[in-house]
């Protein structure tokens, strides 16, 4: 009975004990590190955007809910206040895009060479602003644009010039805005240019400089290229921020002088929290995240080509 026992034993097939393979393994890993990220993203970026493109087809508000299909779409390009806060938007992304890449290219290449502590006191003079509160910067623009004791206003009348109500007057109203929004803008990309800098090869600049290259031609033929790549996450990203525009003109103009400020992420606020257009706020949320996926795009073919991977 005892030899049985033994040759079933050994005739018993083992089973065979279920482990992953190492890849299963940090394939698992990767994606439980970023699970609490895809939680967040899913739960207050993906949904939200999928409730705003599903109330955008209905007549929203307090007391209403109902199905009216593309009627809100229609109605937003036949609305004037709608078109001018798209014109004015445009203006501002067409107007401080370009001089927040340029400046902070300007300024970049002028202070990477300089001591380390002359770097970094530009450095941080400049990411001041970016740090500090939307509010605590609009104050100081105000008291500086306020008409009749503010500095600009002050340093206009020394030279004989009359004083302008810069945030009351149509003319001046917006150019203001954009000015406090370059000077909160400026900062990240400086940071970022300034370290791409760092890794442009010494060896590229110091051979075309032995070969009698000038510094311009230096820098359009080896440090261009070479921050093209940074380049275009600057360029993406501030044009973003730019359409997102809306606390700097909240607190410094409210939209006005007759909405020649207003922008399409100031109306969305307006329209939503203030008249209780939930439907058509929705509207003009999808149509701004259009028009920047748009010019997203783009920018990406356009600058994107330029860069070796």
């Amino acid at each position: 009975m005892a030899q049985i026992t033994n040759v079933a034993a050994k005739n018993k097939t083992p089973r065979k004990k279920f482990r992953l393979s190492y890849e299963a393994k940090d394939w698992i890993a990767g994606y439980l590190f970023i699970l609490p990220v895809m939680i967040f993203f899913i739960g207050f970026i993906v949904i939200p955007m999928a409730r705003g493109i599903y109330v955008s087809f209905f007549d929203y508000s307090l007391r209403n809910f109902e199905f009216i299909g593309l009627d809100n779409y229609i109605h937003l390009f036949g609305d004037e206040i709608f078109l001018k806060g798209v014109r004015n938007t445009l203006f501002i992304v067409i107007g401080s895009v370009p001089i927040v890449v340029l400046f902070a290219l300007f300024v970049s290449v002028n202070i990477y060479k300089k001591a380390a502590a002359v770097r970094s006191f530009f450095r941080g003079v400049f990411y001041l602003p970016a740090i500090c509160s939307v509010v605590s910067v609009t104050v100081v623009w105000g008291f500086i644009y306020e008409p009749n004791y503010g500095v600009l206003n002050y340093l206009l009348s020394a030279v004989g010039t009359e004083k302008i109500s810069w945030l009351a007057d149509a003319r001046f109203a917006l150019p203001a805005v954009m000015a406090v929004l370059i000077t909160t803008a400026v900062g990240q990309p400086i940071i970022l240019y300034v370290a791409a800098l760092g890794n442009v090869p010494v060896s590229y600049i110091e051979a075309a400089e032995i070969d009698g290259a000038t510094n311009w031609e230096v820098f359009q033929n080896i440090t261009w290229p070479m921050l093209m790549p940074t380049s275009l996450y600057i360029i993406i990203i501030t044009t973003i921020n730019s359409f997102q525009c809306f606390s700097l003109i909240q607190l410094l103009t409210s939209g006005g002088p007759a909405y020649n400020t207003s922008t399409i992420m100031y109306q969305v606020y307006e329209r939503a929290f203030t008249l209780n257009q939930y439907g058509l706020s929705s509207a003009m949320g999808v149509i701004l995240a259009i028009i920047i996926m748009i010019i997203s795009i783009i920018q990406y073919k356009f600058f994107g080509s330029d860069i070796e991977y």
